[in-house]
């Protein structure tokens, strides 16, 4: 690696945590409002900004160039760093280890809402507000906060960034140029969060709830100020709210950015169509056997239902209730859910919907082709062909996303865990779902597995959230040549 490349991405992690440390002052801020003891947080948060901003002025007159190369290796250690900044104070304040404290930081920013704590009201409020504020900068992924930032320094290498983001973010002819993009779409997620702890508000929530709530909302995180999620919230107005949003969230974001210029042709593409009938059929699946195997009513039987599947295809996380007392048909339909996950360029983790599309449409091509093999059959998506590289991509993606559950699996279950819990531990994680079942049920937490199991995980969960080639891509001898 030449000094060039090191001060590109020096810089860059020095600006990025910079920004990190300016978003930390609002849960400290909430802190000194709620009258905790900021002071270890704040000597903390002037310390790392010392340390980045020391960095950034040092390499201040260096213009950053990053290659496409370079930029896959900026956002793993990007997310690493970010990882290791949160854990400093959740570490600080709670009876924890440090390992534990990565595990929940990385949680926080890879949106996965999987939490090693079991009494979440006994936490201080600047620390809720951390673990909301960590999903709510990870959900749209910093980095596309760092794509407006690097763009203002260098054109050329915030591409190379954007190309390497993982939030799944594709460009299209009418999308405005990178930077704009970028603020634009964190303009449309903060109006999102806003609408949302609005309604919440008005729903019965207290402002600190609702806000902790809608930012973990937007982002299909899943953590909560509450030990029972929204169990604690007995409103179906609130319910109803979060499973919109929640919907909403696991759309494509560039779907909303065209809405709002007034177009609505982004919600009307094949994977939009599918993300929705797939919601609407597990709801209605889940409510019907509810409603028939208890003394609930139709309308208390579909809202839990449609509150928990959106939960679930969102990878958000929350739970209403323990549906795993519902029986095993309703287990089997969550675990659906989680298999299915939402679309690409939301904030939703998974497989996405788009993949499975792309799948089943080349399957099809491939079985015509065995009956007709004189014929020449192209696949299609949203009317346009589908080039074999993508189609390579998709199941290239596929295959790594079970082979990577498959080992994690195995890990756990080697490790003495039922296989329950081993398989829905590794798809919640690298699915960055949260909950599972078994141990890691909605009702449960992963307070229970040691460090080194943790440490498994949480790489599990930076895989997930980078889409599993962004992360592997390091490790091929290959990589390391151009350096």
């Amino acid at each position: 690696m030449d000094k060039q490349t090191l001060k590109n991405i020096a810089k860059l992690l020095g600006s990025v945590g910079i920004y990190l440390s300016l978003f930390f002052l609002f849960p400290i801020a909430t802190g000194w409002y709620y009258g905790e003891d900021i002071f270890l947080f704040l000597l903390f948060d002037i310390l790392f900004f010392l340390l980045n901003g020391t960095i950034f002025l040092y390499l201040k007159n260096h213009d950053i160039t990053l290659s496409l190369r370079d930029g896959i290796l900026s956002v793993n250690l990007i997310w690493i760093l970010v990882g290791f900044a949160g854990a400093v104070p959740l570490w600080l304040y709670s009876n924890i280890t440090f390992m534990q404290a990565i595990f929940e930081s990385i949680s926080g920013f890879t949106t996965t809402g999987a939490t090693i704590y079991s009494d979440i009201e006994s936490l201080p409020n600047m620390i809720l507000i951390l673990r909301s504020l960590m999903h709510w900068i990870g959900g749209m992924g910093i980095l596309v906060l760092g794509v407006g930032l690097l763009s203002l320094i260098n054109p050329s290498g915030s591409l190379a960034l954007f190309k390497a983001e993982a939030s799944g973010i594709k460009l299209d002819k009418s999308t405005p140029k990178i930077k704009d993009t970028a603020m634009m779409l964190w303009g449309i997620y903060i109006v999102l969060t806003f609408f949302d702890a609005i309604l919440l508000k008005l729903g019965g929530m207290s402002t600190f709830d609702a806000i902790n709530h809608a930012f973990s909302t937007i982002s299909t995180g899943g953590f909560s100020t509450k030990n029972s999620s929204f169990g604690a919230f007995e409103s179906p107005f609130i319910l109803w709210t979060t499973t919109f949003f929640m919907v909403i969230s696991g759309i494509t974001f560039l779907a909303h950015l065209k809405a709002f210029r007034g177009e609505l042709s982004g919600y009307k593409n094949e994977e939009t169509k599918w993300y929705i009938i797939i919601f609407i059929l597990l709801s209605l699946f889940m409510g019907l056997f509810r409603y028939q195997s208890s003394d609930d009513t139709f309308f208390t039987a579909i809202t839990h239902a449609s509150f928990n599947i959106a939960a679930l295809m969102t990878t958000t996380g929350f739970a209403s209730l323990d549906y795993e007392a519902w029986g095993q048909m309703a287990v089997s339909i969550a675990f659906l859910a989680m298999l299915a996950s939402g679309n690409g360029g939301s904030t939703a983790g998974g497989v996405k919907i788009i993949r499975y599309v792309v799948s089943i449409k080349v399957l099809f091509a491939e079985l015509k082709k065995i009956l007709h093999p004189n014929a020449i059959i192209k696949v299609f998506i949203n009317n346009s062909p589908i080039s074999n590289s993508l189609i390579s991509m998709t199941f290239g993606f596929i295959l790594l996303f079970v082979i990577t559950n498959a080992i994690i699996t195995f890990y756990l279950y080697a490790s003495g865990y039922d296989m329950m819990t081993s398989l829905s531990t590794a798809l919640a994680c690298v699915g960055n779902i949260g909950p599972g079942f078994s141990q890691v049920g909605p009702a449960q937490n992963y307070g229970f597995y040691d460090n080194l199991d943790l440490v498994v995980l949480s790489l599990g969960m930076i895989i997930g959230r980078l889409e599993v080639f962004t992360f592997l891509l390091i490790f091929l001898p290959s990589f390391w040549k151009k350096f």
